[in-house]
């Protein structure tokens, strides 16, 4: 009964945004910025993706109710993938030459990610993979078309072994201890091993790495294995339904939440809503925001979107994690493109190729987000043609039994120990392809 509720809420949804769309068709024949979103409204990340979706929409729709990208309007068109691969890359090629031709993917899965980033770099089209994908398209001297906006796994591994060892002490007083990984045994969950392997051997902590079959619903015999070797933390690398059956199955076998540590898609208020106070004490990263419902750009949404019974999904949503996720993922591809307006003419339509270029000359100083709205959830972020990421900040919010609160200062991983193992996958992975390094010229194109 319960996934018909959130099957017919989630054909409700896109029949909305549809219905909005086709009543646009002035807007579609005007000139106008295409964001295609590939949404997973339905499928076992369907709790967690959808919310997302609803914020990307909402702050589009917010960007025109301001007027547009100087005054050229956003249209956004769904196209669900269900969190699968091969409907992805179908939505993928669907959606890139439409409306002008798409300004920029976010697929928001790491499986589908893998699949475009060679598809993207012969079509020349963006993929903005805040937070997820290829770590090591970081380095935009060989993914030129791919941008880990804000971070990436390694960042989020980083920050999250950060934050356990100042709570210890120091890393020296790690040495000794266990730390297992419970990981989603897809590329998505494999993504975060290099970051804390490294981290294992620099500083002499050991490993139990605990893979989950996809969904994820079956997980007893994982946390058996938790029971049985007592590791001194956890770190979970889950998503989707994976996160709260995680944590029930921690709760049945006894071990302490206040040890268990989620990256940034392991944490947002649906994985734990529905298992409240005994969850308490609950960690995850943040990709810099986290539940943000007094920022400037919530009350904004509120009163020009909402308000004016435009909003993509429910009200109670705005301003929630995964929801600001969005909204945040809909900033950086909008700016993009303000940024390129500045080289190819401001107020005018930017190709893709274009928006690539904004992508990565982004300068998204605190003066230019506080007047986005984002005071207070976010810090600059500037890229370049080498650093595809522009900003490896994050935070740690815990779960006091109704809702997450900041439980640390602001962290930033270690760039002396991740750039080089940027570089070298993105070599690795250039040598395979038979990709090279871009020249100084490519990197003024």
């Amino acid at each position: 009964m319960r996934l018909k509720r959130i099957a017919l809420t989630a054909s409700m949804v896109v029949a909305s945004l549809a219905a909005t769309v086709s009543t646009s068709s002035a807007l579609a024949q005007a000139k106008v910025q295409f964001f295609p979103s590939l949404t997973g409204r339905t499928g076992p990340v369907a709790p967690n993706a959808t919310p997302f979706a609803n914020g990307y929409a909402d702050y589009m729709k917010l960007v025109n109710a301001r007027g547009g990208i100087n005054g050229i309007m956003t249209l956004v068109e769904e196209c669900e993938t269900a969190y699968a691969t091969d409907r992805g890359v179908e939505c993928y090629e669907r959606l890139k030459g439409k409306h002008g031709g798409a300004t920029v993917f976010q697929p928001l899965s790491t499986g589908i990610t893998f699949a475009l980033t060679e598809k993207v770099a012969n079509d020349k089209v963006s993929l903005i993979t805040s937070g997820y994908g290829r770590s090591d398209s970081a380095d935009g001297g060989i993914f030129k078309w791919n941008f880990p906006l804000i971070g990436h796994y390694w960042v989020a591994g980083d920050i999250v072994l950060q934050h356990i060892a100042k709570q210890e002490g120091g890393w020296d007083k790690l040495k000794g201890k266990k730390i297992a990984v419970v990981y989603h045994d897809s590329p998505f969950g494999k993504e975060l091993l290099p970051i804390v392997q490294e981290r294992a051997a620099t500083h002499g902590f050991t490993l139990q790495l605990l893979p989950v079959p996809a969904p994820g619903v079956e997980q007893k015999a994982v946390w058996l294995q938790v029971r049985q070797q007592r590791p001194d933390f956890v770190v979970m690398q889950t998503w989707g339904v994976m996160t709260p059956t995680a944590i029930r199955e921690a709760i049945a076998v006894g071990y302490p939440r206040e040890k268990m540590f989620g990256t940034w898609w392991s944490g947002a208020e649906p994985d734990l809503k529905d298992i409240g106070a005994t969850a308490k004490g609950y960690n995850a990263v943040m990709m810099q925001h986290g539940a943000e419902p007094q920022a400037a750009v919530v009350k904004e949404i509120m009163d020009k979107v909402h308000a004016k019974g435009q909003g993509t999904g429910p009200k109670e949503e705005v301003g929630q994690v995964l929801y600001m996720r969005g909204v945040v993922g809909a900033m950086l591809a909008v700016e993009g493109v303000r940024a390129a307006q500045e080289r190819f003419g401001k107020g005018k339509h930017v190709t893709p190729e274009q928006a690539r270029w904004g992508y990565e000359n982004l300068n998204l100083t605190q003066a230019k987000l506080d007047a986005l709205g984002f005071k207070g959830v976010m810090r600059p972020v500037s890229t370049s043609c080498s650093d595809h990421m522009g900003s490896a900040w994050g935070r740690i919010h815990t779960w006091d039994g109704a809702k997450f609160t900041w439980s640390s200062d602001w962290l930033q991983a270690d760039e002396q120990i991740i750039r080089p193992m940027v570089k070298s996958s993105a070599e690795k992975y250039a040598a395979e392809k038979k990709w090279t390094r871009r020249s100084p010229q490519d990197c003024q194109s």
